[in-house]
C-alpha cells in the first residue's frame, strides 16, 4: 500500500446495534466472562474491517476500536498507570476499567470533552516519577489480526505530543524524549508486522500553541521520521486548521499530513505556498465527520482541484474520525424522505469519499455527473428547510434590553427572601435513575402497548417516589426527576418544531454511554408548553422548592446535528426564544427555581482564540435571551460539567445565572481558584459526588470538599450538589451517595 488515495481517518466502534455497550454493561455488572467480552469486541472489529474493504476505500484504518477510550488506551500501551492502580492488584483489563470507572475507595481519573466534541476522553496522570515502557501491544496486535483476515489495514496512533498535552501534570513535556523511545519501538515492531503506513494523530495542535509546545512537535517528528526502520508515517490534524505546525510538520521528513479542511477551510489557500508538501502526500479531510448532511460532492472535487499540482500525493479522507456520526441511513425507517434525502451517516460518508478518491484518479463523465448531482441535491435540501417568518420577525426585533435582567444584588435579597434556604443549600443537579420500569413504560408507549394517559400516570408515579425520596434524605431544594425525559436534548427537541429523530443515529459519548441526537434541520419554535405539567405536579407534593428543569440554546445546538445553512448564533437565537416562553410560564405557574443547563459552553468553544469572543458573545447572548424575561424573584440556576472551565471563566461569569453547579468532584475543587480570579460574586455549587463513577463516596470525603469550597467561596454563596445527573445511576448508588451528601452538608454547616 504506497498510496493512501481515499480513506477516513477513524470509524464508530460502539456497534451498530450497540453490542459493545451491552456487552460493557454486562461485564461490569459480573454477568459476562472477560473472554465474552473479548469476542464481542473481535467480532465488531472484524466486522469494520470487512466492511470499510468492501467499500472501495484504498486504505482502511486499525486500532480504532477501543473498550473505554483511546486516550486511557495510550495510557495503558507505555504503562502511564498511577501507583493506586497497580496497588489494587486486577488484571489488566480490570485496571483499565478502574482507571475509567473507579474502583473500590479508588476514584477514577478526570474525564473531560475531546476538544470541541461532545465525546469525553479519560485525563492522564503524569508526574516526575512516571516511567515510559511499551508494556502492550494492542496496536501491533491488531493490525496482525486484520491482517490474517486479508485486510492490510493503517494503524492508527494517538501522537505523541499531543497525548502529553492532554495529560495532567507539571512538566509533561519534560517527558518527551522517553516517550519518543516508546513510540519508536512501536514504529519498529508494526514496520515488522508489515504496516506500510501509521496514523499519528496530532489534534491538539489545531488550537493555539506555545514556541516550546511546536517545538515539541518538531523535536518529536524529527526524530520518529528518521529512524531506520519504520512505516512511512501520516501526522493528522483535524476539528481546524493545523495552522503554524504546518510548516513545521512539512520541514520534517514525515511522508503525509492529513488536514482538515471543514472545520480549517481556510488552510486550502495556504497549502500551495508551503514548499514542504510538494513532497509529501497530503489527504485532504473534505468530507464532514462531525455532521450528518450530505456532503456537496461537486464543491469538495473543486477544493481537491485547487490542490492538485501543489503536493506531492493527493488523496481524500473525513475531516476527522467517522466516531462523532451514526453508523448507517438505511437503518433509519422513520425519517421523513426529503429530510433521509439531505443526510449522510458513516456509511454513506465512506461512500461518499470513495466517489471523491475515483475522481482524483480519473476522468470519468459518469463521475463527474455524480458530483454535480450531489451538489444539485444539498442545494435543493437547503432550499426546502422548514421557515417560520413569525420567528424569524421576532428575531429581527430583538434588542439589547431582552438580554437584560435587574441587578444580581437586588434579585438576591428578594430571592433570599422568598426561598428563605440555609447556607451550603442541598440539591441535586436534575435527573434521578431512570429505572426498568421507566424505561419500559416509554417502550411500551412508542411501540402502542400504553396509551397516553396511561404514560402520564405511570410518570407521575415514578415523580411522587422522587419527591419521597428527596425529603426522606433531607435535600433542600428538590427536583421532580425527569422521569418523562429519554435525554435532555432530545426531550425538548421533541416538543419543539423544528427537529427530526433517528431510531438507530447512536453515537458514543464516553465509555458505554451514547446519545442519540436530534437532528435540527429548520427555523425552531414552539408550539406548546413542555415541563409545565410535569413542573408543577411535583411542586403540589411537597412545600420544598422543586426547580423546573431546562436545557440550554447552546447545549441543545452542541448535541443536535444542526443545520448548516444559516449562522449558528441565528438558530441559537431562536432555540433561546422558545425557552423564554417555557419559562414565562412556569414562573406563571409558581415555580420558584429554574435550572437551564449549559454543560456544552465550553464544549463549542473555538479552538483557536482569535475566533473566540464571537462565539461567546452570542453564546451568552442566546442564554441571557432565554433567562433575562424571568422576574427578579426568579432565581435562575445554570449547570456545566466535564470541561477545562478556565477557558470560559469570564464566559460562566457572564451568564448572569443566579447559582451555578459545576463539576468539581474528580479535580478537587480546582474550578473554584479560576471563580475567585474573575471576582465571580453569585451563588456556585461545586460539585461533591462524581456520578460518572460506581462508588459511593463517603460523608468524610465529601466533607472535605466542601471545606475547600467554603475556604474559596463564602458559605453562604456555597451550595452542595453532585457533579451531574443522576440518570445513569441506580438507587442503590444513588441513595447512599446523597445521604452522605445532605451529611457532609449539615456537618460543615454546623462548623461555620
Amino acid at each position: 500500500m504506497s498510496l493512501i488515495g481515499s480513506t477516513v481517518l477513524g470509524y464508530p466502534r460502539i456497534g451498530p446495534r450497540r453490542e459493545l455497550k451491552r456487552a460493557l454493561e454486562k461485564y461490569w455488572a459480573g454477568d459476562l466472562e472477560a473472554s465474552a467480552l473479548r469476542g464481542v469486541a473481535r467480532d465488531l472489529r472484524v466486522s469494520t474491517w470487512a466492511e470499510l474493504a468492501a467499500s472501495g476505500l484504498d486504505s482502511v484504518p486499525c486500532n480504532t476500536f477501543s473498550y473505554y477510550d483511546q486516550v486511557l488506551d495510550t495510557a495503558m500501551l507505555v504503562d502511564a498507570i498511577p501507583q493506586r492502580y497497580r496497588d489494587l492488584g486486577l488484571t489488566g483489563l480490570d485496571t483499565y476499567f478502574a482507571m475509567a470507572r473507579g474502583r473500590d475507595s479508588v476514584g477514577a481519573l478526570e474525564l473531560t470533552k475531546w476538544f470541541d466534541t461532545n465525546y469525553h476522553y479519560l485525563v492522564p496522570e503524569l508526574g516526575p516519577d512516571t516511567k515510559f515502557a511499551l508494556t502492550g501491544d494492542k496496536p501491533v496486535a491488531e493490525y496482525l489480526e486484520a491482517k490474517s483476515l486479508g485486510v492490510d489495514t493503517r494503524p492508527v496512533l494517538l501522537g505523541p505530543v499531543t497525548f502529553l498535552l492532554l495529560s495532567k501534570g507539571e512538566g509533561r513535556l519534560d517527558l518527551l524524549d522517553a516517550l519518543l523511545e516508546c513510540y519508536a519501538e512501536l514504529l519498529g515492531l508494526l514496520a515488522g508486522a508489515g504496516a506500510a503506513w501509521v496514523q499519528l494523530d496530532e489534534p491538539a495542535f489545531v488550537a493555539d500553541r506555545t514556541h516550546e509546545e511546536l517545538e515539541a512537535l518538531r523535536r518529536a517528528y524529527d526524530k520518529l521520521a528518521s529512524l531506520p526502520q519504520r512505516p512511512k508515517l501520516l501526522v493528522a490534524g483535524y476539528f481546524g486548521d493545523f495552522g503554524p505546525a504546518l510548516p513545521i510538520l512539512a520541514n520534517t521528513v514525515v511522508d503525509g499530513v492529513a488536514v482538515d479542511l471543514v472545520a480549517g477551510r481556510e488552510a486550502v489557500d495556504r497549502i500551495p505556498a508551503v514548499l514542504g508538501l510538494r513532497t509529501k502526500t497530503v489527504v485532504a479531510g473534505v468530507v464532514d465527520g462531525r455532521n450528518i448532511w450530505r456532503t456537496d460532492l461537486s464543491a469538495a472535487a473543486s477544493i481537491c482541484a485547487q490542490l492538485m499540482g501543489s503536493v506531492g500525493e493527493l488523496a481524500v479522507s473525513t475531516s476527522c474520525s467517522l466516531l462523532h456520526v451514526p453508523y448507517d441511513l438505511s437503518a433509519e425507517k422513520s425519517l421523513d424522505p426529503d429530510l433521509a434525502a439531505r443526510l449522510a451517516f458513516a456509511r454513506q460518508k465512506v461512500d461518499e469519499v470513495v466517489v471523491l478518491g475515483k475522481a482524483l484518479k480519473r476522468n470519468d463523465p459518469a463521475l463527474v455527473k455524480e458530483l454535480v448531482a450531489a451538489g444539485e441535491a444539498v442545494r435543493k435540501g437547503v432550499e426546502q428547510a422548514r421557515r417560520d417568518d413569525r420567528v424569524r420577525a421576532e428575531i429581527a426585533a430583538l434588542r439589547p434590553e431582552h438580554r437584560r435582567r435587574a441587578p444580581y444584588a437586588e434579585r438576591a435579597e428578594i430571592q433570599n427572601e422568598r426561598l428563605n434556604l440555609p447556607p451550603l443549600a442541598t440539591t441535586t443537579i436534575g435527573s434521578f435513575p431512570q429505572t426498568g420500569e421507566v424505561r419500559k413504560a416509554r417502550a411500551d408507549l412508542r411501540a402502542g402497548r400504553l396509551d397516553e394517559a396511561g404514560y402520564a400516570e405511570r410518570m407521575r408515579a415514578e415523580i411522587k417516589r422522587v419527591i419521597r425520596t428527596q425529603e426522606d434524605i433531607g435535600l433542600d431544594v428538590l427536583v421532580h426527576g425527569e422521569p418523562e425525559r429519554n435525554d435532555m436534548v432530545q426531550y425538548f427537541g421533541e416538543h419543539l418544531d423544528g427537529f427530526a429523530f433517528t431510531d438507530n443515529g447512536w453515537v458514543h459519548s464516553y465509555g458505554s454511554r451514547c446519545v442519540r441526537p436530534p437532528i435540527l434541520h429548520g427555523d425552531v419554535s414552539r408550539p406548546a408548553p413542555m415541563t409545565v405539567a410535569w413542573s408543577t405536579y411535583a411542586q403540589s407534593l411537597t412545600t420544598k422548592p422543586v426547580k423546573g428543569m431546562l436545557t440550554g440554546p447552546v447545549t441543545i445546538l452542541a448535541w443536535s446535528f444542526v443545520r448548516d445553512d444559516q449562522p449558528l448564533d441565528v438558530t441559537a437565537d431562536q432555540v433561546a426564544l422558545a425557552l423564554r416562553e417555557e419559562i414565562e410560564d412556569l414562573e406563571a405557574a409558581g415555580i420558584s427555581i429554574i435550572q437551564v443547563d449549559e454543560p456544552a459552553l465550553r464544549e463549542l468553544l473555538p479552538l483557536r482564540a482569535d475566533a473566540r469572543k464571537e462565539y461567546l458573545d452570542w453564546a451568552i447572548g442566546a442564554f441571557r435571551l432565554a433567562t433575562s424575561g424571568a422576574t427578579a424573584a426568579t432565581q435562575i440556576h445554570t449547570h456545566l460539567c466535564y470541561s477545562e472551565f478556565g477557558d470560559v471563566i469570564e464566559a460562566i461569569d457572564g451568564l448572569e445565572a443566579d447559582v451555578t453547579t459545576i463539576e468539581a468532584a474528580r479535580s478537587k475543587m480546582e474550578v473554584l481558584e479560576d471563580l475567585a480570579a474573575v471576582g465571580y460574586s453569585r451563588g456556585v455549587g461545586p460539585g461533591v459526588y462524581d456520578i460518572h463513577s460506581p462508588r459511593v463516596p463517603s460523608a468524610e470525603e465529601m466533607t472535605e470538599l466542601l471545606h475547600a469550597a467554603v475556604r474559596a467561596v463564602p458559605a453562604k454563596r456555597v451550595w452542595a450538589n453532585p457533579d451531574c445527573g443522576l440518570k445513569t445511576r441506580g438507587y442503590g448508588e444513588v441513595e447512599p451517595a446523597l445521604r452522605n451528601l445532605v451529611a457532609a452538608a449539615r456537618q460543615v454547616r454546623a462548623q461555620l
